[in-house]
């Protein structure tokens, strides 16, 4: 794809992320159920923080081809690698699991982790927008154009840094309001939580190896000739 298609189309996705994550932050909240948006309001829940990180990898991304549209490569090389690095760790992985996982347990029982309540607060768009919107918008990023995957090890650590760090939050805001931030929680003893959250740590891996799979599949030789030109040789 030529490098203004991919400014066009990684400028529309980042206008498109910041419109949403506007939205979900001003929604009408005159009447708030089960006091879902109190304690860290909307920022409490990791569908509204995959919109964010969209948004930044999106803004990241068009940055980096307007730089090597105007020709300032050295600049460019450096932004590159941070926009490889958050698709590849965090951008992928975290909206399919965010898409995948919302909608089973929506299609097991709403109430799990988006109650009837919110119909009334979140547009049925807006919920598409959040919940089904990111995934084909993960996979389109993938056959637009090919991504450097970091070493897996290093991949996984970071993955796994920022899902201690969230699950870390959610603990946290349970300790000072008594509420969970999905209802999903509440029917777990605390060895179950601890193996849900095992659990959801080995499928948003899976995810990451997915996304490194298909890069690879459709990519193959590319990435190896990208990783030969940033190398300068």
């Amino acid at each position: 794809m030529e490098i203004s298609t991919l400014a066009t189309y990684h400028c529309l996705a980042f206008v498109w992320y910041f419109f949403i994550a506007y939205s979900i932050t001003h929604v009408r909240t005159e009447e708030r159920p089960s006091e879902v948006f109190l304690y860290g309001g909307q920022w409490k829940y990791l569908t509204v923080l995959n919109l964010v990180l969209q948004a930044i990898f999106y803004g990241v991304s068009f940055l980096a081809d307007v730089l090597r549209l105007i020709k300032k490569l050295r600049c460019a090389k450096c932004i590159i690698s941070s926009r490889d690095l958050l698709f590849s760790v965090l951008a992928f992985p975290v909206s399919t699991f965010v898409s995948i996982s919302f909608w089973t347990l929506y299609t097991y029982n709403r109430e799990l982790v988006y109650p009837k309540s919110l119909d009334g607060i979140i547009p049925l768009w807006l919920n598409h927008a959040m919940h089904t919107a990111v995934l084909p918008f993960a996979v389109l990023e993938i056959l637009a154009m090919p991504h450097r995957y970091p070493a897996k090890k290093n991949g996984l650590i970071l993955l796994g840094f920022v899902t201690f760090l969230y699950i870390s939050w959610v603990l946290w805001i349970y300790s000072v309001t008594g509420e969970w931030v999905y209802p999903l929680f509440a029917l777990f003893s605390p060895a179950g939580l601890a193996a849900f959250f095992t659990g959801s740590l080995a499928v948003i891996i899976s995810f990451y190896n997915f996304g490194e799979f298909l890069n690879r599949m459709i990519w193959g030789d590319s990435i190896v000739i990208l990783d030969y030109r940033r190398k300068g040789k």
